[in-house]
């Protein structure tokens, strides 16, 4: 009798399904992805001793917010640039013509004083005589 001796096959796992498997997931991923680009302030307010809170009410009012850096943004729209001729574009946009709408300028305490200026010019341009700015309570730790 003659005993051949079989031949050990190689086990070898193929890895192209798998593969693609992969980058079918990717591209599902990517494609499926939506990006959205939210773009927020971080103000630090300024502090005041006096004042009283303003009650929260469901008045239609233009929300103005001026960062740090100058960057301008009304009711959670970013402006182009900081120039007179665009806020006052913008302030006419959102007011609809309603110059009696009420004009909250919110800014950062280390905000340029030109740029709040700027602001309450452009509305006092276009007939807004009900302006408001925001502050924040002053802490009592004891420093003026």
């Amino acid at each position: 009798m003659n005993f051949r001796r079989q031949r050990a096959e190689e086990v070898s796992v193929n890895l192209t399904p798998l593969i693609d498997v992969v980058f079918l997931l990717l591209i599902f991923f990517m494609v499926s992805t939506t990006f959205t680009r939210e773009t927020q302030l971080q103000l630090d307010l300024p502090q005041a001793d006096s004042g009283q809170p303003v009650e929260q009410t469901e008045v239609e009012l233009i929300e103005l917010l001026i960062a740090a850096n100058g960057d301008i943004v009304i009711n959670d729209r970013a402006l182009v640039d900081n120039r007179l001729d665009t806020l006052k574009n913008a302030l006419q946009r959102e007011s609809g013509g309603n110059n009696q709408l009420p004009v909250v300028i919110t800014a950062d305490a280390k905000t340029p004083h030109q740029a709040v200026i700027t602001a309450m010019d452009a509305a006092g341009q276009l007939g807004f005589n009900r302006l408001r700015l925001t502050t924040m309570e002053r802490e009592d730790n004891g420093s003026p």
